[in-house]
């Protein structure tokens, strides 16, 4: 249930609101808007109390039923965009912004030189994996905290954020310690013990889509982390399963509008995963931008024929160049730049 207060009410007429919904037992989010005030009423059992309940409260405006499962992440409950902001770089707003970089941490020579190229290019983050949840336990998991250390150290030195993965809810301190950006990776859209552990950090999140999952599914996912308090989540399309197979997976580029709106959420799309082959990354990776998306996550490799994971969807250091030259004026033709 959402009920939204007349422009320019008080503290004591929001609070009278909160009390009420508080005092039947439900649990209350608030959006403080620049023009008015929206108490999100979420419960399991909020179908069963009138909208009159609130709606005869001072300054209240209107009351409405939120019918989806997502309620945070709706546009209901905050009709203008969430704009994140991760060590200067705003991910919503008009900047295309992309994150670049290996899919894994393998060395420091390795990062090093990744994390100088991209962002000369003009990449805003440094995307790197330390921990690498794998189909296989016998593949490459990634150098771990090691990893991490080498992340925070492209960090400093480059003064580039980064986003990487966690993959147990014990370490979300520990990523967060050499992050900006705490990714929640596909396999992990449901693992709602991480999702709450994540959205307790208050760091910002990007919580990319599961492999058959729903943009309901996926967005009510996102819930979980807003549920913590964490208006920080920063959603990211990285190709879903079908029956194609001429690919590595299918990416919606239809989840782009779907998700613009109906969610106030920021988008990114993962060219990489969804293309499984570098020659296929610019194509996707320039419908995104044209479709209006908010970012890119590329993996991109100094060396690619000697990468430890997926190599073989990883751009090199000129073709990413070249890329993002190309982006720049698609960017600029849907009113965006890079």
């Amino acid at each position: 249930m959402i009920v939204e207060m007349a422009k320019g009410v008080g503290v004591e007429e929001v609070d009278g609101v909160v009390q009420r919904a508080k005092a039947l037992g439900f649990q209350v989010q608030l959006n403080l808007g620049t023009d008015k005030i929206v108490v999100a009423i979420l419960g399991g059992h909020t179908g069963q109390v009138s909208t009159d309940t609130f709606a005869v409260l001072p300054g209240v405006e209107s009351v409405t039923r939120i019918m989806k499962p997502y309620k945070l992440a709706s546009r209901e409950f905050k009709s203008e965009n969430t704009v994140v902001s991760v060590g200067g770089v705003e991910i919503g707003g008009e900047r295309v912004v992309v994150m670049a970089g290996p899919c894994a941490v393998e060395s420091e020579a390795q990062l090093m030189e990744a994390a100088e190229a991209v962002k000369e290019a003009g990449a805003a983050v440094l995307r790197g994996g330390a921990f690498k949840p794998r189909t296989s336990p016998f593949s490459f998991q990634g150098l771990e905290e090691k990893g991490l250390e080498l992340l925070a150290k492209a960090r400093e030195r480059f003064q580039i954020p980064v986003v990487t993965e966690v993959v147990d809810p014990h370490d979300v301190d520990l990523v967060a310690g050499a992050a900006d950006i705490l990714q929640v990776g596909a396999r992990n859209m449901q693992n709602f013990t991480l999702l709450t552990n994540v959205g307790k950090s208050q760091r910002p999140v990007l919580l990319k889509r599961g492999f058959s999952s729903t943009i309901t599914e996926w967005l009510t996912a996102a819930d979980y982390l807003l549920a913590e308090g964490n208006n920080q989540v920063i959603l990211c399309e990285r190709g879903i399963r079908t029956f194609e197979d001429s690919i590595r997976f299918s990416l919606d580029v239809t989840s782009v509008p779907v998700v613009k709106k109906f969610s106030h959420l920021p988008l990114i799309v993962d060219p990489s995963h969804a293309a499984g082959h570098y020659s296929l990354v610019p194509a996707l990776a320039k419908a995104a931008v044209a479709a209006g998306v908010d970012g890119l996550l590329i993996e991109v490799h100094p060396n690619p024929k000697e990468a430890l994971v997926d190599g073989l969807q990883s751009l090199t250091l000129s073709d990413f160049a070249q890329l993002m030259e190309e982006l720049r004026s698609i960017a600029k033709a849907v009113g965006r730049y890079l």
